[in-house]
């Protein structure tokens, strides 16, 4: 037995400040080792954490509340996939729905930003415990005893992978030492450097602890020794060390030796439910059917199709999981220990890699085998724009998608270009989301995407794959996977900026903007954590609560988002119904029926409205309608309607000489209509208009033959004109009264000239 006291002088604690003992997870660590100096090597280490008691680890709280809302997720997404009959109409809506793809692809972003190669700060490896069940790394006693009995002894070496295990000598890394910094001198050398009797009393002074620590005592001397603390599994780091994959997994106790091992059968077992469950509820509704507790043709087409639809569950589950497979399969390569995994992780790789190679470009070759892609002439133009409607900027465009734009930017320079243009040899095929045989075949990868972007799962795989080469094939190489990622994943956000892949904009959100955001700056802050850079580790926790920070506002929009999605699959699968509730929602479901119906055209929305100008106050005549009046019914006022000389002045008096007064020879008969205007209904018909012209020409014609020749006296000539040029009376007296008052005018000419 050993028992020994080491002091901690004020100076060792006078760099802590004061704020580093109330964060979570402070990190701290005291370690003891024991070495044999026959031998050079440790034979005994002792190594404690110095926690606060607050932390960011809440895997059993926050695990299980971001478990149940990946539940929601699930089942709100499957039940717009099954419900309905018409394939394109349920594509629409499943397309709208959250995706458990997304949410998965969230959850593994953050947990799996621990498998770089760093020197993590405890408060992330403690927050990243939260979401390990997402990446497979779910621990069971029972599964860990049988990987470590097809394992063996040969648990391989953390240090290869970024990592200082117990009994490794990996300086500077948590935990880590070198040896060579512990034995500088040889014993003999030491014992050369003696020059005298004071010299030999000041060495054997600095070795008054070994002796201490070599009592033979009991720790409690009344009750005996007691053990504090547990051994640390094998393959399993020191505690307080989290570099390295390695030290992101002991949080949750599983060995990186076991990694590959825990996430493929918890992948097997998944899938197993995934599929099983779809096969139960096909016979629990017929069972229920059978009850008469549901209608004979609920989910009709889901009940004739279950066995496509468990074989489709079970593959979309493998696409989500294609990622982790891929990369811890590449992390079991690079770790090397087992052969008997390796070889088990070589046939599922293979299995996935080429599988999803031929699934993919069959998925494509099925759409695209009947057409051919050309490529076509084309210039790229920078347009002048602004960014974040302030900062001027250039963007690029296509020609081609500039002519259909109906107020194109203005260009500030181009540049030839082309474009690889599909062109199909039957031009009357339905477009790819209206095909329900190509649906049924390859929904599973292409349902969510674009019209336009519905090959985007081919671009997705490619991308994650190149993902999982740095994350676990350059596993013990930080500046390799730092700066080889920070690459990657700065082209694909503007790539997938501007693809802009799915159809639902929630999700375009998230995994356009956020997510990309999130891994670009997660990767550009965990270059810090290099060894290389020796960072004070308050400075590392301050960066690591900056990374929770960005993770931790990412993973609440995907709580929101799935809540979201859960209202608007309710909304899908009530489609049918007339009645729903709660009816203050009638109008938003109204609205979100027709934007999912416009954006799976994929055009451009419509042009807003023109907004009115603001009215002001005026006047306007709308309309006019003329009542009848009396001599509407009067024949001999019809007549007169017509006749085109009722406004002229009436002619002159007679040529010849006359016997009258100067002043009545010069009167002329006046209309009381104005000059060059004619008597007219306020409306005409076409029937009024042809009898005002054929009474014109026949009147014309009359007037034709017989001219200014006719042998009528003057007299005569000039009482039928004056007799047309009378205006007919206005009054408002009876037609019997207006006949027998134009009669008295008529003959006031006869009376004058008798008096003459």
């Amino acid at each position: 037995m050993a028992n020994g006291i080491i002091p901690v002088a004020p100076s060792d604690v006078s760099n802590i400040p004061p704020l580093a003992l109330g964060i979570p997870d402070f990190e701290g660590q005291a370690i003891l080792r024991i070495f044999a100096n026959s031998t050079e090597s440790e034979i005994a280490c002792y190594s404690a954490l110095v926690t606060n008691g607050n932390t960011f680890a809440h895997p059993a709280a926050v695990g299980s509340v971001l478990g149940i809302f990946t539940v929601v997720a699930l089942l709100s997404s499957f039940a717009t996939a099954i419900y309905g009959n018409h394939v394109p109409s349920t594509r629409i809506h499943y397309a709208h729905s959250i995706s458990v793809f997304v949410v998965f692809s969230v959850f593994q972003h953050i947990f799996f930003t621990g498998a770089l190669s760093m020197n993590w700060p405890s408060v992330l490896a403690a927050f990243w415990s939260n979401f390990a069940w997402s990446g497979g790394m779910i621990y069971s006693e029972f599964m860990q005893n049988s990987i470590n009995q097809l394992i063996g002894n040969n648990k391989g070496n953390t240090s290869i992978v970024g990592a200082a295990g117990s009994g490794t000598a990996t300086n500077n890394l948590g935990g880590g030492y070198s040896i060579s910094q512990i034995y500088k001198r040889s014993i003999l050398t030491l014992f050369r450097r003696v020059n005298g009797p004071s010299d030999l009393v000041q060495m054997l002074r600095t070795r008054e602890l070994e002796k201490s620590l070599a009592k033979r005592d009991l720790v409690n001397a009344t009750d005996g020794y007691t053990w504090y603390g547990y051994p640390v599994k094998p393959g399993l780091p020191l505690p307080g060390n989290f570099s390295g994959f390695a030290g992101t997994l002991s949080a949750e106790n599983i060995p990186a030796s076991n990694a590959f091992m825990t996430g493929f059968l918890w992948f097997l077992i998944l899938v197993a439910i995934v599929a099983g469950s779809v096969v139960g509820l096909k016979w629990a509704l017929e069972g229920l059917s059978k009850a008469k507790l549901v209608k004979q043709d609920r989910l009709s087409y889901f009940r004739t199709h279950w066995l496509g639809f468990a074989a489709l569950a079970a593959l979309r589950t493998t696409f989500i999981a294609f990622f982790m497979i891929m990369f811890l399969t590449l992390f079991q390569f690079t770790y090397k220990e087992s052969a008997g995994v390796t070889i088990i992780a070589a046939i599922v790789f293979v299995i996935f890699f080429v599988g999803f190679v031929v699934v993919a470009g069959y998925a494509c070759f099925y759409r695209l085998r009947f057409g051919r892609y050309e490529t076509v002439p084309d210039r790229m133009h920078f347009e002048k724009t602004k960014s974040l409607d302030f900062l001027p900027w250039y963007g690029v465009n296509l020609e081609s998608k500039r002519s259909e734009e109906e107020n194109p930017k203005v260009s500030a320079g181009s540049l030839p270009w082309w474009r690889l243009h599909y062109r199909d040899n039957d031009v009357q095929r339905v477009q790819v989301h209206d095909d329900e045989d190509y649906i049924q075949k390859f929904g599973w990868l292409s349902s969510r995407f674009r019209r336009t972007r519905w090959w985007f799962f081919t671009a997705w795989l490619l991308y994650e794959f190149i993902r999982a080469c740095f994350y676990g094939g350059a596993a013990g190489h930080p500046l390799t996977q730092v700066f080889g990622l920070l690459v990657v994943e700065f082209i694909a956000l503007v790539f997938i900026i501007t693809m802009k892949p799915f159809e639902a904009t929630r999700l375009n959100a998230l995994m356009v903007y956020l997510l990309g955001f999130s891994k670009v700056a997660t990767v550009a802050l965990s270059a810090a954590f290099d060894e290389r850079f020796d960072l004070a580790r308050i400075t590392t926790a301050a960066i690591g609560i900056v990374i929770i920070v960005i993770q931790g506002i990412l993973t609440i929009v995907l709580l929101i988002a799935i809540v979201v999605g859960a209202i608007s699959s309710y909304m899908s699968i009530t489609r049918n119904r007339e009645e729903f509730k709660p009816k203050s929602w009638t109008k938003l479901r109204q609205k979100y029926f027709a934007h999912i119906e416009q954006v799976a055209t994929d055009l451009p929305p419509p042009p807003p409205p023109i907004p009115e100008e603001p009215k002001e106050p005026y006047f306007s005549v709308k309309s006019v309608q003329r009542c009848p009046k009396i001599e509407d019914e009067d024949a001999e006022f019809d007549n007169d309607l017509y006749d085109p000389t009722i406004s002229h002045t009436s002619l002159p008096g007679p040529v010849g000489r006359s016997s009258r007064p100067g002043s009545l020879r010069s009167q002329h008969s006046h209309g009381n209509v104005p000059f060059g205007a004619r008597v007219h209904r306020v409306s005409w018909s076409n029937r009024d208009f042809t009898n005002w012209q054929e009474a014109s020409n026949r009147n014309s014609e009359l007037m034709g033959r017989s001219g200014m020749h006719s042998m009528k006296s003057d007299a005569s000539l000039r009482d039928s004109i004056a007799q047309r040029s009378r205006p007919p009376s206005r009054s408002v007296s009876s037609p019997l009264e207006g006949r027998k008052s134009r009669a008295g005018k008529e003959k006031a000419p006869a009376l004058d000239e008798e008096k003459e």
